[in-house]
């Protein structure tokens, strides 16, 4: 991922923050959508890191549960645009 594509409302898409929260989170500048928490270092304060920016960047709570069901940002992102943010 080379460039943030943005959304016709102008923002990132939910995956692409994800992306960004992870990134930062784990310190791994080079992971993508497809990238696994747990594989690449996640722990459970690492989790709550993720939701807590999460629910600061989107306004709705996160549960940290759901970074252990759905580790990859693709997968977690679908779940939050799905249940979250559209339920």
């Amino acid at each position: 991922m080379t460039e943030t594509t943005l959304t016709a409302t102008g923002r990132a898409t939910t995956t692409e923050l994800l992306v960004r929260v992870y990134r930062d989170a784990l310190g791994i500048a080079d992971l993508d959508e497809h990238s696994d928490f747990y594989e690449n270092g996640g722990d459970s304060l690492t989790a709550f890191q993720v939701t807590a920016r999460l629910e600061e960047a989107l306004g709705v709570e996160v549960p940290v549960a759901l970074v252990f069901a759905y580790p990859t940002p693709a997968d977690l992102g679908d779940v939050v645009d799905t249940d979250l943010l559209q339920g």
